[in-house]
């Protein structure tokens, strides 16, 4: 699990009663979608034919240019989620992190699974030994990715999280 029991207002809208802008809301979206691209090769080098993870970031970024609906880009995350149950490894993580990325239209605070799965690829692809520098690397990636708009929301997010995230954000 790697939503909080009690949600953050942070990462609800205005409309619903929270503080989180639309515009930073995309911006979440955007850089989730970022996180779960970088480590997309790993996906796609164990399964180039199967579109579902490439598509639910371009869902991802298709919902910020409101050219597809919430629904449908959170549709988009459930399948390339389920491009995850037969595999095992960095292959599976990365699947994992697109579908966050992608129902980030839904739940801003998925915005941390695409990280954290991102970074769990990474480290499922490095070589023996080297895993934990390679989450690292991934980490520190994501953290130059942030826009200075969501930076300090997201470094806290992840402050406040890592233990639900696998620790992954000690980097």
């Amino acid at each position: 699990m790697i939503l909080p029991a009690v949600r953050d207002p942070r990462f609800i809208t205005l409309r619903r009663g929270g503080t989180l802008t639309d515009s930073d809301h995309h911006l979440l979206a955007l850089w989730a979608a970022s996180c779960a691209e970088h480590v997309l090769p790993l996906f796609e080098s164990v399964r180039p034919a199967d579109p579902r993870p490439r598509e639910a970031i371009e869902h991802a970024r298709a919902w910020v240019r409101d050219e597809v609906t919430m629904m449908r880009a959170r549709a988009a995350g459930g399948h390339a989620m389920g491009a995850a149950r037969e595999l095992r490894g960095a292959a599976r993580h990365v699947a994992y992190a697109a579908g966050q990325a992608a129902v980030v239209a839904h739940v801003a605070a998925h915005e941390l699974g695409a990280a954290a799965y991102a970074i769990k690829a990474a480290r499922a692809a490095a070589p023996a030994g080297e895993a934990d520098a390679a989450g690292r690397t991934e980490c520190r990636w994501q953290r130059d990715q942030l826009p200075a708009a969501i930076r300090e929301l997201v470094l806290d997010d992840q402050r406040l999280r890592n233990d639900i995230c696998w620790s992954v954000f000690d980097c």
